[in-house]
């Protein structure tokens, strides 16, 4: 994707969303299957094309070939835990215990952005109250 290029927001997935909270994750997994260069293929290719604007979400999901590009990696994903041995099983559990804390965390940052100024400020010390004498 160029970065001269329009970038779609949480609210243009709406159509396909259940809420804010899901569009914004929608959007950012998007994002992820767009800049990650493993993925390549035809679901990179959605990805983008969806971010951009120029295919909604609604018909990517209608569409065939993506669909059916995103099954296949479905299948890759599930043969690949399906031959992990037992310590590999429970390294990829630890790992990804660590990536989604990472990931609630950054969710809970962003939020907090989105959200707007907290209630907690910090205050300094009072002017014009008692003073040392």
């Amino acid at each position: 994707m160029r970065n001269d290029e329009r970038q779609i927001q949480d609210e243009d997935l709406m159509d396909v969303a259940h809420d804010h909270e899901q569009a914004h994750r929608l959007r950012k997994a998007l994002k992820v299957l767009a800049d990650n260069p493993n993925v390549g293929g035809p679901l990179q290719e959605m990805a983008k094309e969806v971010l951009s604007g120029r295919l909604g979400m609604k018909e990517a999901i209608q569409t065939p070939g993506y669909m059916d590009a995103l099954g296949d990696r479905l299948t890759q994903i599930r043969q690949a835990a399906e031959n992990q041995t037992t310590a590999e099983r429970e390294e990829s559990r630890a790992k990804f215990a660590e990536w989604q804390k990472k990931q609630e965390e950054e969710e809970d940052r962003e939020r907090a952005e989105r959200d707007g100024p907290s209630l907690d400020l910090v205050t300094g010390p009072r002017r014009g109250g008692r003073g040392h004498r």
